[in-house]
C-alpha cells in the first residue's frame, strides 16, 4: 500500500513539473491563458456534441462525428498553443509581453465565436453582447489592441 501512495506522488509530482513546464513556456498561466484554455476545451465539447447528438456539424457531409475531422480539429488547437509559444519567443526576443498578449486575445476571440456558432446549432440561445464582445477581442488582438473601426 505504501508502494501505491509513493508512485501515486511521483507521478503527481511529474504531472506537476510538465504543467509548470508549458505555463512557463506559454508565458504564465495568468487570466487569459486559462479563459483561452477553457474556450479551447468547450469548443471541442460542443463541436463533438453538435455532431454526435444533433447531427448538425459543417465539418463532415451527414454532419455526424467524423474521426478525421475531430483529428484536424485538434491539430488546429495544437497550432494555436505553438502560435502562442511562438508570441512568447518573439516577446523574449524584443523584451515585451506585447505579442503573445495580442495572440492570445485573438485567439479567445475566435474560439469564443466558435462555441457561439456550436450553441447555435444545438439551437442554444445566448446572449447578442457575447458575440459582440468576442468579435472585439477577436479584432483587437487582429489588429493588435489599436482603436476598432467599424
Amino acid at each position: 500500500m505504501e508502494n501505491m501512495v509513493h508512485i501515486k506522488n511521483s507521478v503527481l509530482a511529474a504531472l506537476a513539473a510538465v504543467g509548470a513546464f508549458i505555463a512557463k513556456t506559454l508565458g504564465g498561466w495568468d487570466a487569459m491563458m486559462k479563459l483561452l484554455a477553457a474556450l479551447m476545451c468547450l469548443d471541442i465539447l460542443t463541436g463533438w456534441l453538435v455532431a454526435a447528438l444533433w447531427k448538425r456539424s459543417n465539418k463532415s457531409e451527414s454532419g455526424a462525428l467524423n474521426s478525421k475531422a475531430n483529428f484536424k480539429g485538434l491539430c488546429k488547437k495544437g497550432m494555436i498553443i505553438l502560435l502562442v509559444w511562438v508570441g512568447v519567443l518573439l516577446d523574449n526576443a524584443v523584451g515585451s509581453t506585447y505579442v503573445r498578449n495580442m495572440v492570445v486575445i485573438f485567439f479567445v476571440g475566435n474560439e469564443g465565436l466558435s462555441l457561439l456558432e456550436n450553441l447555435g446549432l444545438m439551437g442554444v440561445p445566448y446572449p447578442d453582447f457575447f458575440k459582440r464582445m468576442l468579435e472585439v477581442l477577436h479584432d483587437q488582438g487582429d489588429k493588435g489592441g489599436g482603436e476598432q473601426h467599424e
